[in-house]
C-alpha cells in the first residue's frame, strides 16, 4: 500500500497554463517527435498525467510555480522560495495518471532526485539527495517517511537532478 499520493498539476492550473503560463507567455504547441524537433522531449515527463512524453502527442513546454499554486491555497507565504521552472504538459486536456500505473511516476533504477522539503509558510526545511533503488516504491516511501517525521514539513516537491525540475508533490497525507 502506497502512504503518500503524488500530485499532478492540478486541472484548473492546467487551464490557466495553457493560456499563459506563470511567466506570463502564451501557449506553444508543437508534436513530440523522435527526431527531437522543434524540443527533443520524447520520453519527457509529463506533469499533467506523470507519464512519459510519447511520439506524435501534442505537448507544450511552460513555465510553472508550484509553491505559487500551493501558497494561494494555503496562506502560505513563501517569498523568494517561489520559484518557476518549465515544465511538459499536453496541449489538451487530458485524462490524468492512470490509476493502474505505479504508484510512484518517473522512478527508474538509479535516476537522481531531490526531494525538496517545505513548511507550511513555503519555506524550505531541507531537502535531501535520492538515488531511485531497485524497489522504487519502498525506496520513496521510505524517504517520505524521513521527510514527514518532522512535523514542520507540509509539502515535498520531488525534483530531477540533471535540471532542477519540478516532476510532482507530495502533501503531508
Amino acid at each position: 500500500m502506497t502512504t503518500y499520493a503524488p500530485l499532478p498539476i492540478p486541472a484548473a492550473t492546467l487551464t490557466e497554463l495553457r493560456g499563459t503560463d506563470d511567466a506570463g507567455r502564451p501557449m506553444e504547441p508543437y508534436t513530440a517527435r523522435a527526431d527531437g524537433a522543434p524540443v527533443d522531449c520524447v520520453g519527457s515527463p509529463l506533469r499533467c498525467c506523470l507519464r512519459a512524453i510519447e511520439e506524435g502527442e501534442q505537448v507544450a513546454l511552460v513555465s510553472y510555480a508550484p509553491l505559487r499554486r500551493w501558497a494561494a491555497e494555503t496562506g502560505a507565504t513563501p517569498g523568494a522560495y517561489d520559484e518557476q521552472g518549465p515544465v511538459f504538459i499536453h496541449a489538451q486536456p487530458c485524462p490524468g495518471p492512470d490509476p493502474a500505473a505505479a504508484p510512484y511516476p518517473h522512478a527508474h533504477a538509479g535516476a537522481l532526485r531531490t526531494l525538496r522539503r517545505y513548511d507550511r509558510q513555503g519555506r524550505i526545511a531541507g531537502g535531501r539527495y535520492f538515488e531511485i533503488p531497485e524497489d522504487a516504491g519502498a525506496g520513496f516511501e521510505a524517504a517520505f517517511d524521513e521527510a514527514f517525521a518532522d512535523p514542520e514539513v507540509a509539502a515535498v516537491h520531488v525534483r530531477a537532478l540533471e535540471y532542477g525540475c519540478f516532476l510532482y508533490e507530495v502533501r503531508r497525507p
